[in-house]
């Protein structure tokens, strides 16, 4: 294991372009079980093939993801053309707090290694999917998610599932209003998050790109 991952921090050297960073954050707990987390398995493997379809995006985008409960580091930072997505299975409760703090460390982190190794990089996304509410502390999350937005240290994303605590949702996502999915739309959700990406990876660090709205994958 020790070899892939330090092989992954590596490829800077022969692969010098900006990075696009994303962190998915999905929830795991007991109740996704069943047809809602069949759905986000294939929603992934659907992100995973319209990245692949875009050449600089496989260059650029690196993916993460963060599961809970319990939190966990499913995937660490991997570059678009190596990222396969696991099979999520579901287990345990709704800790959101520490996994977006985790979620936190790991931009975190992984801006270090960039300007370790001189890569420029787009503000990083991090994209939280739950069908719940937070079963552990959440407002130091809340705020750290607050301050990192207003600092634009990254964007932060939040997806209710049916279910989810929309009013918990809106005080950890405050600067960008949490959306809720129709129904179990993820595969278009992850269509949606995937040419976002595309767009992002197409333009200069630093620029603000205009996104397509949500269409077709929240109820309003």
């Amino acid at each position: 294991m020790s070899d892939q991952i330090s092989f992954e921090t590596n490829d800077f050297a022969s692969n010098p372009e900006p990075r696009c960073p994303c962190v998915l954050l999905l929830d795991v707990s007991g109740s996704m079980s069943g047809q809602p987390l069949a759905e986000l398995n294939a929603g992934l493997t659907v992100f995973k093939d319209e990245l692949a379809a875009d050449s600089l995006a496989m260059q650029r985008v690196e993916i993460a993801i963060v599961t809970f409960g319990p939190t966990k580091i499913e995937m660490p930072f991997t570059n678009a053309s190596s990222f396969y997505p696991p099979t999520l299975i579901p287990q345990g409760d709704t800790p959101m707090g520490s996994a977006i703090m985790q979620a936190l460390d790991l931009v975190r982190d992984r801006k270090n290694d960039y300007r370790t190794n001189g890569i420029s990089y787009y503000r990083p996304w991090i994209f939280l999917i739950t069908d719940g509410g937070p079963t552990d502390s959440w407002q130091a999350a809340a705020t750290a998610v607050r301050e990192g937005e207003t600092s634009k240290q990254f964007a932060f994303f939040a997806i209710g599932v049916k279910g989810a605590n929309m009013d918990v949702l809106k005080k950890i996502s405050s600067a960008r209003e949490p959306l809720s999915l129709e129904g179990l739309k993820f595969r278009e959700l992850f269509s949606w998050l995937s040419s976002s990406l595309r767009s992002v990876s197409r333009s200069t660090p630093g620029t603000e790109v205009p996104l397509d709205s949500p269409k077709g994958w929240t109820s309003v």
